[in-house]
């Protein structure tokens, strides 16, 4: 039964949250999309022989003509996918609507039924671990016993776990990020407000703890007037964090301190007038993106969306009409940005004319993943939260990615081996989704729709100067709270 579930999973001409898993991963070959030769293969499709707008991305094995399955199918998005318990056929949507429905589906989406994140249970004593190596091998040997843990209640060959740093690093990670706060509102806000922390995506609810904890035992004057609420689009993980403050006699105390709101932030209505303070930590990589790839010659725009068959097979097909939000992510990155930036039309444009007129040179430029679902929450900051101050951290790149540009990591997990896949268009909620953050251009979309100043640093700056580095140190110097995340950022608001 499982063997059969995994050749379903990888059946769909793709073969996916590089968190840190075990053990390596291996990689799966890779399908490119080739432009159609009309001497020897069926005509590139179109949604009638004269419209140029439509265009289907076609592989090295020459999929079925859809064409007509593209005109007659309804267009559908995430939203109107929410209430449904299975996985839709004979629709089609846009790219992003498909990997916000393969990640967030409250039925069968990734974080609402797959997601696992590890608990290492007691803290790490760093100061009595040899070096950075012996830290793997215990990490490695908890990472065993948890699983097997969970085995023993229920074997799951798909099981999709990974850590993050506030597990890893508990409690140091949230009393650095604590610190932060607390130094900057009693510089900003105290005492003519309440200390008011949002976080979006609470994961298993360790960060909220380990900041109350530390506000409770060192700052208790302002313990009492901290609010601390949280946004989580999955009930279970929702479910998950109230367990938390009911787990002992010490998170208990902060349950009047706490209110967990299971709600998406993009359909967010209520008004908050009041300074506040928004974490986003390893959020921003799981928003949904658009496709977009571009004409080699003309330069234009083509959005991608995706066409799933009666049989649940998908399809990529690429349109000349851009979506209103894709569209303003576009302008707003145009208008906004300060610095250059990479994407497909950045080369030599007569290189690039010249490579698209080869035999079976692709029709259209690689893709270029544009991060509108982080457009919005930016734009949903500015209209409902016009006080906040921003504190995100996230991966800045990341390693084995698909194709293109702005490009996300997909993989999947089976019998506690990781599986990456080559394309996000894959068997939803089974697969992680992961895209890297481009901070430069980031802040510059932020500053521009909020109005608001911001910096960026390194992950490793920010500890260093808000974490007790000490606390984490391994008794050969090396210290992993620093040492690891290389590829990760921080980006802070400026008040």
């Amino acid at each position: 039964m499982i063997a059969r579930a995994l050749r379903r999973l990888l059946s769909h001409q793709t073969c996916s949250r590089l968190r840190f898993h075990y053990p390596p991963p291996f990689r799966i070959p890779s399908v490119q999309l080739r432009r159609y030769q009309e001497h020897n293969r069926p005509q590139l499709q179109r949604e009638d022989a004269h419209d140029p707008d439509f265009w289907q991305q076609r592989s090295d094995i020459l999929p079925p003509d859809k064409a007509e399955e593209f005109a007659k199918y309804p267009m559908v998005n995430a939203n109107m996918l929410r209430s449904r318990r299975d996985r839709p056929r004979k629709v089609k949507m846009l790219a992003r609507d498909f990997i916000e429905d393969s990640l967030y589906n409250p039925h069968y989406g990734y974080f609402s039924k797959q997601v696992v994140i590890f608990n290492p249970g007691e803290p790490f004593k760093f100061n009595d671990i040899r070096d950075n190596l012996d830290f793997m091998s215990l990490l490695g040997r908890r990472y065993t016993e948890f699983e097997d843990a969970l085995d023993e209640k229920a074997l799951n060959d798909a099981r999709q776990l990974w850590h993050t740093p506030t597990e890893l690093f508990r409690p140091y990670y949230g009393e650095a990020i604590a610190r932060y706060l607390v130094t900057n509102y009693m510089l900003a806000h105290h005492p003519f407000h309440d200390l008011i922390i949002y976080e979006l995506g609470a994961g298993n609810g360790t960060l909220m703890l380990n900041i109350l904890d530390y506000i409770r035992d060192i700052h208790p004057e302002i313990y009492e007037r901290t609010q601390f609420k949280v946004i989580e689009i999955s009930s279970a993980l929702a479910g998950r964090q109230a367990a938390q403050l009911t787990s002992s006699a010490s998170s208990r105390g902060h349950a009047t301190h706490v209110e967990i709101i299971n709600k998406s932030i993009f359909n967010w209505d209520i008004y908050v007038g009041a300074p506040c303070y928004f974490l986003a930590l390893e959020v921003f990589d799981n928003f949904a993106h658009d496709a977009i790839r571009y004409h080699p010659f003309t330069e234009e725009a083509h959005q991608g969306m995706m066409l799933i068959d009666q049989y649940g097979d998908f399809y990529e097909f690429y349109t000349k009409q851009i979506d209103p939000v894709a569209d303003r992510y576009l302008r707003t990155r145009h208008a906004a940005h300060r610095r250059p930036f990479q994407h497909p039309l950045s080369g030599n444009r007569f290189l690039r004319t010249l490579k698209s007129k080869l035999p079976f040179a692709p029709n259209l430029t690689v893709p270029e993943y544009i991060p509108t679902r982080l457009m919005q929450f930016f734009e949903t900051l500015k209209e409902f939260f016009p006080q906040h101050q921003l504190v995100t951290s996230d991966f800045n790149d990341l390693p084995e990615r698909i194709s293109g540009f702005g490009s996300p990591v997909v993989q999947t997990r089976f019998r506690r081996r990781t599986i990456p896949v080559t394309t996000p268009y894959v068997q939803q909620g089974y697969f992680d989704i992961l895209f890297p953050v481009d901070f430069a251009v980031m802040e510059d979309v932020y500053q521009a729709i909020t109005g608001k100043l911001t910096r960026v640093m390194s992950h490793e700056e920010f500890l260093k100067r808000w974490a007790y580095v000490e606390e984490t140190k391994t008794m050969s110097g090396e210290n992993p709270m620093l040492s690891w995340y290389k590829n990760a950022s921080v980006m802070l608001g400026v008040n």
